[in-house]
């Protein structure tokens, strides 16, 4: 009994939840429509605070500090939309938008055609979605074997037989295509500058020399840390040292 009360008391709280989001998302709209782009914002922020996360409110926020011209704010949120929408195109444009708006212009070191080819194919699905696809075609490769397993004819066999092997092989291929895409997720951390000048060290220390500058907005990914410094990495190949205050790591969902 005392289970079921707790499994009421957790779902209720589901609903009374999502029924909030949706308001709070209703009352941003309202506001980014009539142009008072900080209470869209506020609101927006509201429905991060209880929890939910997703491509679309990130996207939203992108766009509310875009016409507040908070740059680096702006690429931020369009920066973690994209992490969980790698392949929408409406994301990618207003980023793009975003980041003509920042001071640094820097070069993107170029990628061998093997490289570039694995990311293109690994890069079209998240790594939840690969993961759902092997399930998609395991569930496929059961089922065609199971006709393959109770057909008559033989021309039938053949075709399931060999249906249920196609099936298995891409079920392994996303299985992979997950583990790739997962180890680059995790490997790779990346963060945007949100000081206005942040001054790269060599060192992490105030004492070290000044090797560049960067300015808000920049995408950097975030190799080391060390007390109150975290070591970065530029498109370009460039490292060095920024204090932590500096930037904002993009998947601290």
């Amino acid at each position: 009994m005392f289970k079921k009360l707790i499994t009421f008391i957790g779902l209720f709280a589901v609903l009374v939840c999502t029924a909030q989001n949706e308001q709070l998302f209703e009352k941003a709209t309202v506001s980014y429509n009539a142009g008072d782009y900080e209470d869209a914002t506020n609101y927006y922020l509201d429905i991060l605070e209880n929890g939910k996360h997703s491509s679309a409110v990130y996207f939203n926020l992108g766009n509310s500090y875009y016409k507040q011209n908070k740059i680096a704010e702006s690429i931020y949120y369009f920066e973690k939309a994209l992490l969980l929408s790698p392949n929408d195109e409406e994301i990618k444009t207003n980023l793009s938008y975003a980041q003509n708006m920042t001071i640094d212009a820097i070069d993107i070191m170029p990628e061998t055609g093997l490289s570039k080819l694995y990311k293109n194919v690994t890069g079209k699905l998240t790594f939840d979605e690969w993961a759902y696809t092997a399930v998609g075609f395991m569930i496929v490769f059961v089922v065609l074997y199971i006709l393959f397993y109770y057909a008559v004819y033989s021309s039938r066999k053949r075709l399931t037989f060999i249906g249920s092997m196609f099936a298995l092989l891409l079920c392994l291929l996303s299985v992979v295509f997950a583990y790739v895409q997962r180890n680059d997720f995790d490997k790779h951390r990346p963060a945007i500058i949100f000081a206005e000048e942040s001054a790269v060290k060599s060192e992490p220390n105030n004492k070290s020399e000044e090797v560049f500058l960067i300015h808000a907005g920049t995408k950097v990914n975030v190799l080391d840390e060390l007390n109150n410094w975290k070591k970065i990495k530029l498109t370009d190949g460039k490292t060095g040292w920024v204090k932590n205050n500096d930037l904002k790591l993009l998947k601290d969902f």
